[in-house]
């Protein structure tokens, strides 16, 4: 029984069971998602074992029996609130009278989802409904109350004998009506309100809304139609204090809350200056930052056919003008603040601009027409220029700016133009009738509106939730990294779903109550999120700000556009899904008057001029079609417009069309794209996967997210098989035996070559057997964990090697460690190998190395068979609760990783080792040569700096060097050169340079220089890129392909594949895979997971990195899942870090975070609150309890964390460490002194150092 972190919960409480045994199931017949899922790793188990995740509820009586207590899945969601209906079925059963009970959320009626029981009566009982609700209303919260209780004679059952939720008949709120008919026009008025948003065929004046099945929802939308109709506006308060007709009839005779107090629009007087609307003020604002760019021009290009009457058309034009005060004004900002100014008709009128062109030369013209910006300060925001075309034809091209019309209006423009230019071919003015406002009375009317305190808070209040936490940014599956600066180029797609497709998610919808906007919406958030977005996917879309009669004909910028939030998360199935999008639509459209510019004022996002402020996705649907344009006695037809621009990242254009009869005919539609970020390419995989999970979810709506494929199964095959085929036969897969092997082959030959000590491999392996026999002595068994510290030595190898031969696994102890960390990696050993002198924690022996190493007698060593799944070496890395964590390493992952074809050289290579031997990359040195016959040359003790390294390189003939990435960009910028004659550079362990390895590339051209990436759970490496001579280094560097044997999946979070180009997680499988973390049952089970693409119960590491196939099959990087780093090439949790920084003396709040101020250098930094902490003794403090890497270069004390509007660490706030207060003010005493001061300050970027 456990919590969701896998932890067992005490007795008592509730957690979820999980079952594991012979009893186990393989899995899900061909259902290798789900399996894995479902079927996971145990962390009470050391060999593998798996466990299977009921989704049972329950908990453990004191006596070790175990009770039932609901299902995790059954969970609803109404109204925002999670409730489990079996608690509310327990409360039910409570009542005296009732013997069976069942709770379901319906949704029968569109917009709603209602909680509704239904119970049994025990015998000789009769029930009143309204009794049983005020029971559970007296024992639970509000939100799990249910709207009705419908008695049963008994509960409907399935064949299994279970209740059949399916068969629960719809509650009959009809016949809870009473037979009071109104008395007054107002309860008439109320009672119909009340029917229509019940949808009932009538209610009475005295029947209680919350009764008939209302909730709060609902009861916003009747609020807003009492509004609108008796202009009273009521609180929900109010409404439940006086829930039926004639308590509310009261409230409106008394006056309540009047809605009169609201602004009425009307014609106003108007002040001296007049203000923007908040959309004309956000298109003023970005004019001026664009300069006037034609970003959001409107262009519409009409082919006229026939004989054109130009005296009537340029009439016609300063006509619709002289109509529309919005086409003649113009937004002078005089004192810094626009005001609309409106031009008299005569200075607005359009000046007949017609030019003679061919059709060759019309597509240029058009687009340069189109894409010429407005100054809209000064220049009208309407201009139209006639072509005439030699046969006979015109094109009328019309531009407007967004300040002035919408793409709605458009459609008003439309038919005031044709009416206009009708009336004045015959001589004669339009005959219109005078609009009731114009749209100067509107931007007045809405800041008014705005300005009403009590509305517009509560609408804010609305979105401050809607909107928090909201991603900042949608992670798309781009080919380009985002430009500062957007050059706004676009293209597009079509998109087309045909007509069996459209019926049938248009019946999905209806079966959901929900309209086909709210599926299509569904399916798009849906393929973002299986596409790398992540679960919860802002979409933003335009709705008509026209909710006035007195606006539906006058062209103005109208349109607000919203946020609309969709909750991926939990693989819920399609229906589920619509009704989620439902259900916060509904809640969005209820508080749709906050204009889109003042939320963007409200939250004040993370603003950047590189992307659209709170989404980036874009998603217009339209249900009717557009208004076409027409003149009379001209063949009028609408040009495609080459002139677009991208104001998004996507945006998803689409209608539907039907037929005569009204049956769907298709949707149809464009995906805009941006060019800055996506290839063509990409955007057509982008609508050929919309349409694929389109077609899925409208033919099988009950499939769960997880479910809907984004991949045909050539891509999958690609993917999952084909990338992933790396299998070879391993020789050995034991290390002692294949080390045996090599001394059986090649007994003379150099092994370790460290200064002038030569090692031969019988040598070493004697040394190896002295080691085995001592520790034997020493109590050593089978199976046990022996430390070593040692410095880098001849000595250090045989000490890993006989360690091995005596069964047991070696632990690295770095020598540079804190005592508390030495301790804590001791812990789990009974004996440590080191030198003279070393301390010991209390009860771990000392077995101290000597002569006696590689001089001694020849021993005979126990007599220990290994097996491949034994353990080889347990190393520590970071580990998040501030104690480290042991990775066991099996033999057959160490054999393997030095087996592996990359490797060149054989018997021939000679690999520097210069790495800790408590860092992984000394697996790789170490073993790769002496599996394979090879030499290990040891470093001399100290760093290596580039005129050492060439030393090495030169002298001893080295033929391999793995350097890490940190290593490697100082090496490159100090002398590239340094690698001249080496075949073979290996580098990783963090972000690589792909300058750096230019750098070398270009200096030592024969060089090969391979990229490895893998996390210590996989023995060291998993992939590797290689760079051969000549070839180009691409940026950023991949980290390519798996090795021999391993295997490589990005998945989703439901452990899906993702397409190439799409972020995901990357998992690794293989023989190289840890066993786990020693000790760490818990943390073992969380990241080693049953792998779902193999049959054979095998495991895979969820490495925590995102990652992306290229469509060539390669791995690039592009960061952490989680809070782990990487610093130096070392593994860093800075959980670890901050859990140390917070037992300092005084220190009450702490946060680590790693910074890159300047490119290329990353660095810890720790800030610590209150703002007294001495900040370098808290660095004193922490150095001498943590390794080196994972000591911050700063300590800064803040009198307070920094935080978002929403309580969340604003990490973006965190100042930079002023490390220039940290100087000295001595001044150097000898011209070195100056020179080396002058070097120190260019290097750290300071003004001087002392």
């Amino acid at each position: 029984m456990l919590d969701r972190f896998l932890q067992p919960v005490p007795p008592g409480v509730t957690g979820e069971l999980y079952v594991a045994g012979v009893g186990l199931a393989r899995g899900y017949f061909g259902r290798p998602g789900l399996t894995g899922e479902r079927f996971v790793a145990c962390p009470f188990s050391g060999s593998g074992e798996r466990m299977y995740r009921t989704g049972d509820l329950g908990r453990w009586t004191g006596e070790g029996q175990l009770v039932f207590a609901g299902r995790a899945d059954a969970q609803v969601k109404i109204r925002g609130f999670r409730i489990e209906p079996g608690e509310v079925e327990a409360v039910l059963v409570m009542h005296p009278g009732v013997s069976q009970g069942a709770v379901i959320a319906r949704a029968d009626q569109p917009g709603q989802k209602r909680l509704v029981a239904y119970v049994v009566a025990s015998d000789g009982e009769t029930l009143d409904t309204v009794q049983i609700r005020d029971f559970v209303a007296g024992l639970l919260p509000d939100h799990m109350i249910p709207s009705a209780v419908v008695v049963l004679d008994a509960l409907p059952l399935t064949a299994n004998g279970k209740v059949d939720r399916a068969a629960l008949p719809a509650p009959d709120f009809a016949g809870l009506v009473t037979g009071r008919e109104p008395r007054t026009s107002v309860e008439e008025s109320l009672c119909t309100l009340f029917a229509e948003v019940l949808r009932l065929e009538r209610v009475g004046a005295d029947d209680d809304f919350f009764d008939l099945g209302g909730d709060s929802l609902l009861a916003m939308q009747l609020i807003a139609r009492i509004r609108n109709l008796l202009r009273t506006a009521l609180t929900i308060g109010e409404l439940m204090a006086e829930p039926t007709p004639a308590g509310v009839a009261t409230l409106v005779r008394a006056g309540g809350d009047p809605a009169a107090d609201e602004p009425v629009l009307a014609p106003v007087q108007r002040p001296e200056a007049v203000p923007l609307s908040f959309g004309q003020a956000r298109m003023w604002f970005l004019n001026r930052l664009e300069d006037g760019e034609a970003l959001y021009n409107i262009p519409v290009q009409l082919r006229l056919r026939g004989d054109l009457d130009r005296t009537a058309l340029w009439a016609a034009l300063g006509d619709v003008v002289t109509r529309h005060e919005s086409l003649r004004t113009v937004f002078p900002d005089p004192d810094g603040i626009p005001r609309q100014q409106i031009l008299t008709a005569e200075a607005a009128r359009p000046t007949p601009v017609v030019v003679p062109t061919d059709e060759d030369e019309l597509p240029s013209r058009l687009t340069a027409e189109a894409t010429r910006g407005f100054d809209v300060s000064r220049d009208l925001p309407v201009r139209a220029t006639l072509f005439a075309v030699p046969d006979g034809s015109h094109v009328l091209s019309l531009v407007v700016h967004h300040i002035a019309a919408d793409g709605w209006s458009m459609g008003v423009f439309a038919r005031d133009l044709a009416t206009a230019y009708a009336a004045r071919r015959n001589g004669q003015a339009p005959p219109w009738a005078p609009l009731p406002v114009q749209y100067a009375d509107y931007s007045i009317w809405q800041r008014e509106v705005a300005a009403g305190e009590d509305r517009s808070d509560a609408h804010l209040a609305y979105w401050r939730q809607a909107l928090a936490d909201l991603p900042a940014e949608l992670n798309l599956p781009v080919d380009r990294p985002r430009p500062a600066l957007p050059g706004f180029q676009a293209g597009s797609v079509p998109i087309r779903l045909g007509a069996r497709t459209h019926a049938r998610l248009a019946d999905v919808a209806r079966g959901q109550a929900a309209t086909l906007f709210m599926a299509v919406q569904a399916a798009v958030a849906l393929l973002l999120s299986k596409l790398g977005a992540g679960s919860d996917i802002p979409l933003g879309t335009a709705v008509a700000g026209q909710g006035n009669a007195a606006l539906d004909d006058l062209i103005g910028f109208f349109i607000n556009t919203l946020v609309l939030r969709t909750d991926v998360g939990g693989d819920p199935t399609f229906v589920e899904l619509v009704g989620r999008v439902r259900e916060g639509d509904l809640a969005a459209f209820a508080h749709q008057d906050v204009p889109f510019e003042q939320l963007v004022e409200e939250f004040h996002p993370a603003r950047s001029l590189a992307r659209h402020p709170l989404f980036q996705v874009m998603l217009g649907f339209r249900s009717t079609p557009q208004r076409e344009w027409h003149l009379a006695g001209l063949d009028t037809q609408v040009m495609p417009s080459q002139a677009a621009t991208a104001k998004f990242d996507l945006s998803f254009d689409l209608a539907e069309y039907r037929d005569e009869a009204g049956a769907a005919a298709g949707i149809d539609g464009e995906l805009h794209y941006s060019a800055d970020l996506f290839d063509r390419r990409t955007a057509e995989d982008l609508v050929v996967r919309l349409v694929r999970v389109v077609e899925a979810v409208a033919d099988d709506p009950h499939l769960r997210v997880s479910q809907v494929d984004v991949l045909d199964d050539a891509e999958r095959a690609r993917i999952v098989g084909e990338w992933n085929d790396t299998g070879v036969p391993l020789g050995h897969t034991r290390l002692t035996a294949a080390f045996d092997a090599q001394v059986a082959a090649r007994p003379d030959a150099v092994a370790v070559a460290a200064g002038d000590v030569r090692l031969s491999y019988a040598r070493l392996a004697q040394a190896a057997d002295r080691v085995a026999h001592r520790l034997a002595v020493a109590g050593v068994q089978p199976g046990d964990l022996v430390g070593v510290a040692l410095e880098r030595s001849a000595e250090l190898v045989a000490v890993l090697i006989g360690v091995l031969r005596a069964g047991a696994a070696y632990v690295p102890v770095d020598l540079e460690w804190p005592s508390a960390r030495v301790a804590q990696v001791l812990a789990g050993t009974g004996v440590v190998v080191a030198s003279a002198g070393f301390a010991a924690p209390p009860g771990v022996g000392v077995v101290p190395v000597g002569d006696w190493v590689l001089s001694g007698p020849p021993l005979t060593p126990p007599y220990v068979v290994a097996g491949h799944g034994d353990l080889a070496y347990v190393m520590y890395t970071s580990g998040s609760t501030g104690v480290p964590k042991g990775v066991a390493v099996t033999h057959a992952g160490v054999v393997s990783l030095a087996a592996d074809r990359h490797w060149s050289g054989g018997a021939d290579q000679r690999v520097l080792f210069h790495a800790p031997h408590a860092f992984d990359a000394s697996t790789w040195e170490l073993w790769v040569p002496l599996l394979a016959g090879g030499q290990v040359v040891i470093a001399p003790p100290g760093p290596l700096d580039a005129a050492g390294l060439a030393e090495l390189i030169s002298g001893a003939g080295l033929t391999a060097v793995h350097v890490t990435a940190g290593l490697l960009a100082a090496l490159a910028e100090e002398d590239p050169g340094c690698f001249a004659g080496l075949p073979e550079l290996l580098t990783g362990g963090d972000v690589v340079s792909a300058t750096a390895v230019a750098r070398v590339a270009a200096a030592c051209p024969d060089t090969v220089v391979r990229h490895l990436y893998g996390p210590t759970e996989i023995t060291m490496c998993a992939t590797v890129f290689d760079i051969r001579p000549g070839e180009e280094v691409p940026g950023p560097l991949p980290i390519g392909h798996p090795l021999d044997n391993t295997r490589t999946y990005v998945l989703d979070d439901l452990l899906q594949p993702v397409p190439p180009g799409v972020v995901g997680e990357l998992y690794l499988a293989g023989p190289g895979l840890a066993r786990g973390y020693w000790a760490r049952a818990g943390l073992t089970g969380e990241r080693f997971v049953a792998c779902p693409f193999s049959g054979s119960g095998e495991r895979m590491y969820r490495s925590g990195d995102l990652v992306r196939w290229t469509a060539a099959g390669e791995l690039v990087f592009v960061g952490r899942a989680d809070t782990q780093l990487k610093i130096r090439g070392f593994r860093v949790e800075v959980g670890e870090v901050e859990a140390v920084l917070a037992v300092f003396p005084g220190v009450t709040r702490v946060v680590v975070v790693a910074r890159e101020d300047r490119p290329g250098h990353r660095y810890l930094v720790g800030y610590v609150v209150p703002g007294d902490v001495d900040g370098r003794a808290v660095r004193e403090f922490a150095a001498e309890r943590l390794p080196e890497y994972l000591v911050p270069a700063g300590v800064v004390a803040l009198p307070a964390l920094p935080v978002t509007p929403n309580g969340k660490l604003d990490r973006g706030a965190l100042p930079a460490p002023d490390f220039g207060g940290l100087v000295t003010g001595g001044a150097p005493r000898t011209a070195v002194e100056e020179v080396l001061c002058s070097l120190f300050a260019e290097v750290l970027r300071l003004d001087r150092v002392g």
